[in-house]
């Protein structure tokens, strides 16, 4: 169960009220007003709250269920212990969602300008903006309306930031352009320089970068990610994407929409992804790839070459990921054979 120092519980809900934001049915309709004040996991939830029950590898555990109602599937239904009121959803991972989105909605700051904040008079806010202690905008500075920017983050001269976005705490933001709906946590760093040099007469010189990060709608950009600015063309970042904590994005790259970079992944200059790839963890990339459309990189994989739309692939250098488990399958089987002839 969620702290309430940390998380504001909007309930009780009623029943009735938790079937119509799940979309799911209450099989006895005489419990539509039975109340609920919190939700929880189906073995931590107890009198008074909600869980959810949707694995099969877990049906064994039902009769564990101590919560007053469950949200399960038709088929899952007959092992909810008797004594559990039971709502039926067709997809109870999305009725979690939606429940927990209803009942802990994220508490925003009242609008308003903290005295410590450092404004350029050249700055631009929109109507019903926060923005935090400490926090810096410079010189032309477009900020959208309903944003919230939070204690100590700087937002660089120029940049333009659109309606409904959050800058989390000392993130800094530079040579941007972002659209609506974006959310940068705390420790981000955007727009930096790409790391370009060029080795003449004994150093390394640097490459100036001139290009800008575009940043489309609905964004999410996780703690202390670096995304750095192009050197010539910009670096863009799709819409819908959900980029992790930790991650490295370098000068240039274009990320189609909705791609999923998890924590650790490393993307060397100039490479193109589609739309909808996903990146395991610690995924790393070679510079100047082009990776298509749907692609599933494994975590830990090294890629070297480009990937076909759709392309599984795992291991480094990463191959289909049905040739990685031959690999493995190989390798384990050789072990094997050589320890064998080794005690003959």
């Amino acid at each position: 169960m969620p702290d309430n120092r940390f998380f504001e519980n909007k309930g009780p809900f009623s029943l009735k009220q938790i079937s119509e934001i799940c979309d799911a049915e209450l099989g006895d309709l005489s419990k539509a007003e039975v109340m609920i004040k919190d939700l929880g996991t189906f073995t931590s939830a107890g009198e008074g709250e909600i869980c959810f029950f949707y694995d099969k590898k877990q049906k064994e555990k039902a009769p564990e269920i101590k919560a007053t109602a469950c949200i399960t599937t038709s088929e899952l239904l007959p092992f909810i212990p008797e004594g559990v009121i039971k709502l039926v959803s067709v997809n109870p991972k999305l009725s979690f969602l939606k429940l927990n989105m209803a009942m802990y909605a994220e508490k925003k700051p009242v609008p308003e300008i903290k005295p410590t904040a450092v404004i350029s008079r050249s700055a631009v806010i929109g109507e019903n903006c926060f923005i935090g202690d400490n926090v810096v905008l410079e010189d032309d500075v477009k900020i959208g309306s309903n944003c919230i920017l939070e204690a100590g983050c700087v937002i660089s001269r120029g940049c333009v930031i659109g309606d409904n976005c959050r800058i989390g705490v000392n993130a800094h933001v530079s040579h941007c352009l972002m659209g609506n709906d974006c959310y940068i946590y705390s420790g981000a760093r955007i727009g930096w320089d790409g790391f370009g040099f060029m080795f003449v007469e004994g150093r390394h010189q640097k490459i100036p970068q001139l290009g800008r990060v575009i940043i489309g709608n609905d964004v999410e950009i996780g703690a202390n990610t670096c995304i750095d600015r192009g050197a010539l063309d910009d670096t863009v970042i799709g819409d819908g994407c959900r980029i992790d904590n930790l991650v490295q994005v370098a000068h240039n790259i274009k990320l189609g929409r909705g791609c999923i970079l998890v924590s650790q992944t490393g993307i060397a200059g100039s490479c193109t992804f589609g739309d909808y790839v996903v990146c395991g963890g610690q995924s790393g990339f070679a510079d100047h790839l082009n990776i298509g459309s749907g692609a599933q990189i494994a975590a830990q994989s090294g890629v070297m070459r480009d990937i076909e739309p759709r392309a599984v692939m795992m291991g480094t250098p990463a191959v289909p990921f049905k040739d990685f488990m031959r690999q493995s399958a190989f390798l384990i089987k050789a072990g094997k054979a050589k320890a064998s002839s080794s005690k003959e």
